[in-house]
């Protein structure tokens, strides 16, 4: 039997398939499309689970009590069956205290795919209403399942983590297209690529030329491969040799890392490792101009430890500066108690001044806040950081000044994922900030991803990022996304770096989404304007 009989034979299958034999498939391709995302990046099988895609919209036009509910019933499986496997890591912060949280480890594993999925039961209902017999629904898809992601990178708070894009960001080649359209626009693209090879079982009476949707697939990799290939040739990394990074990477354990009794323990290891000799001509922290430690470093409030803050001044030498995440207590009369505070960044000079403060604006839901919080904590929840009432959210994003490194644009933990909050078309920092504790999801995929995602950030935006995790993978990144130094998961040390030099503005630094939002609204009147009936 021939490769296109195969096809079609599978096709037929799919389309017809209903019930549970329905959902079986749609949530096995939802699964195995998971793998194209880090630390595996086998995008390839997306080539053979978004066709799949294609004919199980197909299979939801034909017959009684099918259509759009079908569609969308079809994009919830799939929906499911991606996330589960991509987020099941989540888990894990469920079980740092156990005691308090395991029971919710079930509603953490399935209960947030569940959500997630209603966003692509919504992106295969939005394609199943622009949907076409022929090669023209592949761009009913492409459109769809964007609007779809886009919502979920927005909507009550959104979180667009594993966004479909991020499929063609390895090998880097392909990851240059960001510069250009960003997640969003390369989301559009990797969905309409990826489906193109269902056109080939479509009837000759639908679809002409049935190959040209795949070869013109082909195409655009192509010259994505191409762009991609000369925008690193022309952008060679190179450093700022005057500006000398330390980063410390401790690989504490959760526990022992909101423990106010393991403070004396805690910081004697930070200070011997920020001052570990790394070669034969090193002089430890004496080298660097800049030292590094990860978000939340302290299991109490920094400015308000006196001993600890001494250490410090004590560690740094004159002209090196802390960068450094902690939790700050809000502004207020002497002798109230704090209920509630920020998680923030500060810049510590070699006196034990803060220099700068920065406070996260984009909190984590559960993990540092809760819906409803007096609500919730009424009736006996609590966010996983048990902070009550939640942290605080900081007020604007803004550059850190610095007297011996370019201006520095922070970010806290997962706000590196958030593509459409970094805005440098104002005054341009010099590189970006991410420190992270990816230390809640133990050895898992989750810290990966999560580098993936803060390093197409560098991409995007043609900026270095530096990254400092508690343990995840701490690196420094080029402003085309070249790892120039990294400290593996679970690995406890320090890691000497240059800063990498900017580039010019991307042209998505330029304009941020308006390439992305002018390709779905031109493939949005392409797929309309050959829905209206031919005149006779």
């Amino acid at each position: 039997m021939t490769l296109p009989n195969l096809l079609s034979r599978a096709a037929s299958s799919i389309i017809l398939a209903w019930g549970w034999k329905r959902a079986a498939i749609a949530a096995i391709a939802g699964a195995l499309s998971s793998l194209a995302m880090a630390p595996f990046n086998a995008w390839p099988i997306l080539f053979v689970t978004f066709p799949i895609v294609v004919w199980l919209i197909d299979g939801s036009g034909a017959g009684k009590r099918r259509g759009l509910p079908a569609a969308a019933m079809a994009g919830w499986w799939f929906g499911f069956g991606y996330f589960v496997p991509g987020l099941y890591w989540i888990g894990y912060a469920f079980l740092v205290d156990a005691q308090t949280f395991a029971w919710l480890l079930p509603v953490a594993i399935a209960g947030l795919p569940a959500y997630l999925a209603l966003f692509s039961a919504l992106g295969f209902a939005l394609a199943r209403l622009l949907w076409r017999p022929d090669a023209m629904r592949v761009l009913a898809l492409a459109v769809g399942l964007t609007v779809g992601e886009w919502l979920r990178g927005h909507v009550l708070t959104g979180f667009p983590w594993n966004a479909y894009g991020y499929a063609l960001t390895e090998p880097l080649a392909l990851a240059q297209s960001m510069s250009l359209v960003g997640l969003w626009g390369l989301t559009f693209v990797a969905v309409a690529v990826f489906a193109s090879p269902a056109v080939l079982v479509d009837d000759r009476a639908d679809t002409r030329r049935r190959w040209l949707a795949p070869v013109a697939a082909l195409g655009v990799l192509i010259a994505m491969a191409a762009y991609g290939g000369i925008r690193l040739q022309l952008n060679p990394t190179r450093m700022i040799d005057n500006v000398r990074l330390r980063i410390m990477q401790p690989d504490v354990q959760q526990d022992q890392r909101f423990n106010y009794a393991a403070k004396a323990e805690l910081m004697q290891k930070y200070l011997t490792l920020s001052d570990r000799s790394t070669g034969p001509h090193a002089t430890g922290v004496r080298d660097v101009n800049l030292l590094i430690w990860p978000e939340s470093a302290f299991p109490f409030f920094l400015t308000r430890e006196a001993d600890a803050m001494a250490q410090i001044a004590e560690l740094l030498p004159k002209g090196t500066i802390l960068l450094t995440g902690a939790v700050r207590p809000p502004e207020m009369p002497p002798g109230r108690r704090i209920t509630r505070a920020y998680n923030s960044i500060y810049a510590i000079d070699h006196d034990g001044s803060i220099l700068h403060a920065y406070d996260k604006l984009h909190l984590v839901p559960f993990g540092e806040f809760l819906p409803f919080q007096n609500f919730m904590e009424k009736i006996g929840f609590v966010q996983l950081t048990k902070v009550q009432g939640g942290f605080l959210p900081g007020v604007k994003r803004q550059s850190i000044e610095l007297p011996n490194a370019p201006p520095l644009l922070p970010l806290i933990c997962y706000e590196a994922i958030f593509p459409d909050e970094i805005d440098t078309r104002g005054e341009r920092p010099g590189w970006m900030l991410n420190l992270t504790n990816d230390g809640w999801f133990g050895v898992s995929t989750g810290p990966y991803q999560h580098l993936q995602q803060a390093r197409m950030r560098a991409v995007e935006q043609g900026l270095p990022l530096v990254r400092a995790a508690n343990t995840g993978v701490s690196a420094v990144i080029d402003p085309v996304g070249r790892i120039v130094g990294q400290l593996g998961l679970g690995v406890e040390g320090v890691l000497d770096a240059t800063l990498p030099r900017q580039i010019p503005p991307t042209i998505y630094a330029r304009v941020g989404e308006l390439p992305a939002a002018v390709l779905v609204a031109l493939s949005l009147m392409l797929v309309l304007l050959r829905r209206r009936p031919s005149p006779r």
